[in-house]
């Protein structure tokens, strides 16, 4: 039975500890912020080096856009659904928007592509297609990367924060004198795991906002949803910590699995980049991993607008890691 005594004590000590540890605060809050601002004066310029189009139907009408799909230096890409198609166009993820079928063509007024693209397409086809016209704001490159730069500080802080901190209590007799207190090992994990996800979400929270006051993010879905997703990545992260620090004693061995779990999840989740035309192997892996179905949801929730029964695939995902971590560590905890 969980003293709930016992337990909010451990998660107060476990909170000051952190908060006294000056240089793992700092690390927590100014790594990200420096990042977001790095990658948003990096990318801050016009850097279009081409155009890219999306064609709704590919069938004979497009033999008399021979011309137009010979335009250097632009990628035609083939959609299916065509509300998703026009979403882009009007967040400049596509320059235009042809229905070849039935001779509709979609542009973003505001969009220097979608002038040119248009120019180009009248010039090269006799074909009198209908002028549809949309409208929005333009998806950065920060906005779409800082999903994966909050999902890779939660995945650092988590396994770090409580992987390491335990073995290291478990190599200096921490855990040995604790042992032989009336506390119990539910309540000794439970604490760990609870104060860190309060430290994270607090920590996400400030980054997220402190940096959207002078970046503004694009942000089409629910705050609520995104911050769940993140502590639910949290918990994620939290457990499979707590499952690396169930029985190492080295501090040494402890870092170096840590590592190995960490930095092919920081470069395989699609965080800084997108997964999208990799080698299906890749895609395929990076399935497993928590980073990826945390950075995913949170994306499509900024991004797309997405609610969380659109990202439920990945919320299953998630719950079931978790699940599954949390009694591995359990079962194989030792004190000693």
């Amino acid at each position: 039975m969980i003293s709930l005594k016992r337990l909010l004590t451990l998660i107060h000590t476990r909170n000051k500890e952190f908060i006294r540890d000056r240089s793992s605060l700092s690390w927590n809050i100014i790594m990200p912020i420096l990042i977001v601002a790095g990658f948003s004066f990096a990318f801050s310029g016009e850097f279009t080096t081409k155009y890219k189009v999306g064609i709704i139907t590919q069938n004979e009408t497009t033999e008399s856009l021979t011309k137009f799909l010979a335009t250097r230096y632009t990628d035609f890409i083939n959609v299916n659904n065509i509300d998703d198609a026009i979403t882009k166009v009007q967040r400049h993820q596509l320059g235009m928007l042809i229905d070849s079928k039935n001779l509709r063509y979609w542009i973003n007024s505001d969009s220097a592509d979608g002038y040119f693209l248009e120019k180009l397409l009248l010039s090269s086809t006799t074909l009198k297609f209908k002028k549809q016209t949309v409208s929005g704001k333009e998806i950065r490159y920060v906005d779409w990367v800082i999903p994966g730069i909050l999902s890779m500080n939660i995945m650092f802080s988590a396994l770090f924060g409580v992987g390491y901190v335990i073995v290291r209590y478990r190599k200096n007799g921490m855990l040995k004198r604790l042992k032989a207190t009336p506390v119990t090992a539910l309540e000794y994990l439970s604490a760990q795991a609870i104060s860190r996800l309060i430290l994270i979400i607090l920590i996400t929270i400030f980054i997220f906002y402190t940096t959207n006051y002078f970046i503004g993010y694009a942000m089409y879905g629910s705050h609520l949803s995104l911050f769940f997703i993140f502590s639910l990545g949290a918990i994620n992260m939290i457990s499979l910590g707590l499952l690396v620090a169930a029985r190492i004693t080295s501090e040494e061995t402890a870092g170096g699995l840590l590592n190995l779990l960490s930095w092919p999840m920081m470069f395989l989740s699609g965080v800084w980049f997108s997964l999208e035309g990799t080698n299906p192997v890749v895609q395929q892996l990076a399935e497993i991993f928590p980073l990826t179905h945390v950075t995913t949801a949170a994306r499509l929730i900024m991004i797309d607008g997405a609610k969380l029964a659109d990202v439920s695939y990945h919320i299953t995902i998630l719950v079931i890691q978790s699940i599954i971590f949390l009694f591995a560590g359990a079962v194989m905890f030792r004190w000693e």
